[in-house]
């Protein structure tokens, strides 16, 4: 029989992958005030200094992405709720595959903009990322910007969608699914 410690575990992703989820999640929200605060700054001095942070903490988003799916290679994930419908199996996939493809291709839209405008990118004077071997375009580095900034924009409202269907789970469906994602509580299969 099994107990009720190794069920919540069968349906409950590993450690790893709750550290990596939680510490990406919030290094987006970080990036997207830092992408403001850049916004409202009051020169172009300043709006450039910011944008550093921006650009960093952009390659270490992309660093730990890259980490979460060799993870989610080595680790697999738990299987979704049988108690899903097929329209919410189809919704979680589709979702979990568009926050890999912008957490991942955002970061690199940028560095290869930064590149069009011959700029690296310095990860806090730990490492640098030179800039990519491309011909100084700025036109076609300020159009990948619009593009990147507007990938950002989609993933802030995937990231909406993603916690309301958290909370829908939690609150509505009662089904303990926000569980699977923290190292406590008791998700149901």
């Amino acid at each position: 029989m099994e107990t009720t410690d190794t069920a919540s575990a069968a349906h409950r992703y590993s450690t790893g992958a709750i550290i990596l989820h939680w510490i990406i999640a919030i290094a987006v929200i970080v990036m997207w005030r830092i992408a403001e605060a850049a916004e409202h700054a009051g020169s172009k001095e300043e709006a450039m200094a910011v944008m550093a942070h921006h650009k960093a903490l952009g390659i270490v988003i992309l660093l730990l992405t890259l980490a979460r799916l060799a993870w989610r290679v080595i680790h697999r994930p738990p299987p979704l709720s049988a108690n899903l419908k097929p329209w919410e199996r189809i919704l979680a996939h589709g979702t979990h595959m568009l926050f890999y493809v912008l957490l991942v291709g955002l970061p690199i839209g940028g560095w290869i903009a930064s590149s069009f405008y011959r700029m690296g990118i310095e990860v806090w004077s730990v490492f640098t990322l030179p800039a990519l071997p491309l011909p100084k375009n700025e036109d076609i580095g300020h159009f990948i910007l619009e593009a990147h900034a507007a990938g950002g924009t989609f993933l802030l409202l995937l990231v909406v969608l993603h916690v309301a269907g958290a909370l829908k789970h939690q609150f509505v469906d009662r089904d303990g699914n926000l569980f699977r994602m923290l190292p406590f509580g008791t998700p149901k299969a």
